[in-house]
């Protein structure tokens, strides 16, 4: 059992872990595709976080993160610094593997997910944003997941936007007001 309280991983150097990055699963639907990837980090002394980050055209995002010893504040912000770049690898291998034929699935979806045209602003953009968010309801899946990976923006971003959507009249109103 180690004996600190919280990994340090802002006073640890990057010679003393190692981290790696395997493919978890991937969902595609319609147009949009998500990809999970586990990533451990592991050190010599025992010391170990678990993590797994879902891509989403060029995001990245962390759903889930398990650490012995546990992880304080500082810790989790530290850990972006600790696995970017070997996910980030592992995403361009994915890349060059898909231009060269191999790699299967997984590395089709990555390669199509990154190629991605801008977003259109004002009303055409938020026309967009009903389809996706209508489509996606009528596939059952989460219609907010579906603008986010459509868009590319944050949870946060993808709500406002479908919220103006709803306000230009394109979606019904979210709750009958009296």
């Amino acid at each position: 059992m180690l004996e600190a309280s919280f990994l340090g991983l802002s006073d640890r150097h990057a010679e003393e872990g190692t981290v790696s990055v395997w493919p978890a699963w991937e969902v595609r639907e319609r147009e949009g595709a998500w990809s999970w990837f586990h990533v451990r980090l592991a050190f010599d002394d025992g010391a170990q976080v678990d993590a797994l980050a879902v891509l989403c055209g060029e995001q990245v995002s962390i759903e889930d993160v398990r650490a012995e010893p546990a992880l304080s504040l500082d810790d989790l912000t530290a850990l972006a610094d600790w696995i970017e770049g070997p996910l980030f690898e592992t995403c361009a291998r994915a890349d060059a593997a898909c231009a060269t034929g191999e790699g299967g699935e997984a590395a089709e979806f990555l390669a199509s997910s990154r190629a991605r045209p801008a977003w259109p602003r004002g009303v055409e953009g938020r026309r967009r944003v009903a389809l996706e968010y209508r489509a996606a309801q009528e596939a059952g899946v989460d219609p907010v997941l579906a603008v986010m990976c459509a868009t590319g923006h944050s949870r946060r971003r993808s709500l406002r936007l479908i919220a103006q959507a709803r306000d230009a009249g394109f979606l019904t109103p979210r709750h009958a007001r009296p």
